[in-house]
């Protein structure tokens, strides 16, 4: 079998985290190095020519837009380079779901794009990084990977970019899909494809933007006060994402302020606070002129607005009908 060639792009994360004992629960994030990672990787006998370059070496809680621009222009470069025929990036799984989704926004399918990471750090008992970096390779080098945008590979399961989430704090069964599920399972020997790919020869759906235009998160709850959205907010924010109780929902005093922040320039979108559950459109969206965020959780919802600001996208028509197409 001939060996596929790969490009691993590394930026930490619990993959490449330390505890100093096989029982510690606290640990370091972003210790081991990819020229280290890829030495004990080497034992595995993977069959793939792997080349590794460090991005950054951090826990992804401390992910920022210089990270996933040099992202983006390494994987832009591998997609160029005939000799590459896949890119693993191993990721912190806090905020894997995002870096996936941008990049997933803003590449072409033409080769695999693989997000991979680890609940346990390296010197922990039962340490699950090294079965799934195996299982990235085998994603990363299936031709049938491309044309189904970035992929997110863990705990024996192959994500799509759009639907993936974090779902559980520990265990390694932490990752769920919503509202399609796993698109694939994979062991280290093996790949199941749940159909063919849905994206086959895009290119990119926009252009990538290093400066993203500024979107906070409102998190609405019980008692919360009309002025928060004031607070939260200030002369640079473009939109704002809420994510409101049930389907999106939030008080009547809230709701107020919200349309005359819209009525100032502000894109607001309604999500859900809930792990699953579309937000649909609602009549009273049109009289407030909100968008309504479909199956994208808060923090997607924000990165998807982030995009279609940042590429002119302003009209709210064409804004909805992009979250509709999620």
């Amino acid at each position: 079998m001939t060996q596929a060639h790969l490009l691993v792009l590394a930026t930490g994360g619990t993959i490449a985290g330390v505890a100093g004992s096989a029982l510690r629960h606290d640990y370091r994030p972003g210790q081991i190095g990819v020229d280290d990672y890829l030495e004990q990787v080497g034992a595995l006998g993977l069959e793939a020519r792997l080349v590794g370059r460090q991005i950054a070496n951090i826990g992804s809680e401390d992910i920022e837009p210089a990270i996933w621009t040099r992202l983006h222009e390494e994987i832009s470069a591998a997609f160029a380079d005939p000799h590459c025929e896949g890119v693993i990036v191993t990721h912190g799984t806090d905020t894997a779901e995002e870096t996936a989704f941008l990049l997933d926004l803003t590449l072409p399918t033409a080769k695999p794009v693989v997000l991979v990471g680890a609940m346990r750090p390296a010197d922990a008992v039962g340490y699950d990084g090294l079965r799934n970096f195996a299982n990235a390779v085998r994603v990363a080098s299936d031709p049938e990977a491309a044309g189904r945008g970035v992929l997110v590979v863990m705990g024996d399961r192959v994500f799509a970019a759009r639907d993936v989430r974090k779902v559980r704090t520990r265990g390694t069964d932490a990752f769920r899909g919503f509202p399609r599920d796993a698109v694939g399972l994979v062991t280290p020997s093996a790949l199941d494809w749940f159909g063919a790919p849905w994206r086959a020869g895009e290119g990119a759906q926009y252009a990538y933007h290093a400066e993203l235009p500024e979107v906070p998160i409102l998190y609405v709850y019980g008692g919360i006060a009309a002025d928060a959205a004031a607070r939260l907010t200030s002369e640079v924010t473009r939109g704002l994402v809420v994510a409101g109780v049930g389907e999106g929902n939030m008080p009547e005093p809230l709701r107020a302020e919200l349309v005359r922040l819209r009525e100032s320039g502000v894109t607001v979108v309604r999500a859900s606070r809930l792990d699953e559950g579309l937000v649909d459109r609602e009549p009273e969206d049109d009289a407030n002129g909100f968008i309504a965020a479909r199956a994208l959780n808060p923090q997607k919802a924000r990165i998807l607005l982030q995009v279609l600001l940042a590429n002119g996208i302003g009209d709210p028509a064409a804004i909805q009908a992009a979250f509709d197409r999620r």
